[in-house]
């Protein structure tokens, strides 16, 4: 633990006048919450709700089903087979696109934080054979080498080479730039639907929270499969970052859900501190993570795989999702272990509302670190924007505090569980306050590479 946390009473205190403080036990962060700003509405429903078309459910934009050819050719999708079910089937070919209906697609980002050539020309990665073979059988198919050449256009256009200049290349030099929308390490997960099935205005989109329980189960089952198979290709990888932007307040280019997973070659500053931090102290996920929760009853709900609680020291109002699993990388982890976490996310994601602005954080164990960390996804509510104060001080304000988090949220998840629209295995607020076992992260293994 920090010096900087050791100098605060605690990690979380109440001043005399009501004002709450927080101290990140991790990061060192501090946030302030003032009193009588936690009733505020967290929704910023849409300014403008036009109507909808039939054509808008399917065609509305780049990443909606009419669109298959608008995004990098898929690397995967998943269906839903007749009896409920769901399959994952890799590398589709031009001619069987249109053949099945992927709730899920996972396709490489046309904008990637860290591009193919970074990892060609500082490493020598080198795409794997099976990637390369996929790669020609694509581009031998007539439809999907103009599929291929579009996309590198729109690339290049993108970076503002002339339209003359563009027009002018060659198909061998097209398809030369094309490596990346194979084999590169930034990859989109993106949903079926833009908006809800009964929608009739564009202020109804579908989110992760109107997601079914088995739809979402699938979309996170889908994630970790994409996540393996990052680390799989490219050996240079220590850690796959993978999140979830909702809404432009929280950095969304479209509002069509997407989750997007990113192949890096460092773990960066934060993570390096708190793996500092671990080694001195292996039990410091349960003692300033889920054990605190459940002393300072802080705890929104668990099952028997995971559990959420309102987060302390975030810049904005978080929810943390911890799961309990001995097994630490999420692609080792049974079925139930990762639909438990599906669950609890899911549950979060609906009692927040559509119209908040989020982001998902996924933590795991880097693959490279030889000490356990436990999975954990957090939840930031982008509620608010940053400004000066935060800027010269470093403490950041937040409207509400954890209580007011966790208030919120234990009240609409009754409502939602009793309505049926989340997992009814849910153990809500003074239902797992009485666990007798407050120990929720076991230890034992440090996982690895897939």
């Amino acid at each position: 633990m920090s010096n900087h946390v050791h100098s605060r009473p605690h990690p979380l205190y109440t001043m005399a006048d009501g004002t709450i403080k927080q101290v990140n036990p991790f990061s060192g962060t501090e946030v302030w919450t003032v009193p009588g700003r936690g009733n505020r509405p967290l929704a910023q429903p849409a300014a403008t709700a036009d109507p909808l078309t039939p054509e808008d459910h399917t065609s509305y934009c780049a990443f909606c089903a009419d669109n298959l050819l608008a995004t990098p050719p898929e690397k995967s999708r998943m269906i839903k087979q007749p009896d409920g079910t769901y399959e994952i089937i890799d590398g589709v070919a031009p001619a069987e696109l249109f053949a099945t209906q992927p709730e899920f697609r996972r396709v490489p980002n046309l904008f990637e934080i860290v591009s193919y050539d970074y990892w060609r020309e500082n490493y020598g990665f080198a795409m794997d054979r099976e990637t390369s073979a996929r790669m020609a059988a694509y581009i031998a198919d007539d439809t999907g080498r103009e599929h291929v050449k579009n996309i590198v256009r729109t690339r290049l256009k993108a970076a503002g080479l002339p339209l003359d200049e563009v027009a002018a290349m060659s198909e061998q030099a097209l398809l030369a730039r094309a490596g990346g929308y194979f084999a590169g390490g930034h990859d989109v997960i993106i949903g079926r639907r833009h908006f809800t099935d009964n929608a009739t205005t564009t202020a109804e989109l579908s989110s992760s929270g109107t997601l079914s329980v088995a739809e979402h189960r699938a979309l996170i089952r889908f994630t970790v499969h994409a996540m393996a198979d990052l680390y799989h290709r490219n050996r240079y990888t220590p850690y796959v970052a993978v999140f979830q932007n909702w809404l432009k307040p929280a950095g969304a280019s479209f509002d069509h859900l997407h989750k997007q997973l990113v192949a890096i070659d460092e773990r960066g500053v934060t993570a390096d501190q708190e793996i500092d931090m671990l080694r001195h102290n292996p039990n410091m996920y349960n003692e300033w993570g889920v054990n605190y929760a459940h002393y300072h009853n802080l705890v929104i709900a668990e099952n028997d795989h995971a559990i959420v609680f309102a987060g302390i020291g975030h810049r904005y109002p978080a929810l943390e999702v911890y799961s309990k699993s001995a097994t630490v990388a999420p692609w080792e982890m049974d079925p139930e272990e990762i639909n438990g976490m599906s669950d609890l996310v899911h549950a979060c994601h609906a009692a927040a509302g559509p119209d908040v602005s989020c982001n998902e954080e996924w933590h795991h164990k880097p693959v490279d670190v030889d000490i356990p960390m436990p999975w954990r996804i957090v939840i930031k509510w982008r509620i608010s924007t940053l400004a000066g104060f935060e800027g010269g001080t470093k403490i950041y304000l937040n409207t509400l505090s954890p209580y007011n988090v966790r208030d919120r949220m234990v009240a609409n998840m009754y409502l939602l569980r009793d309505e049926g629209k989340i997992d009814g295995s849910i153990r809500i607020a003074t239902e797992c306050q009485v666990d007798a076992n407050p120990l929720r992260y076991n230890p034992a293994a440090a996982g690895g590479r897939p």
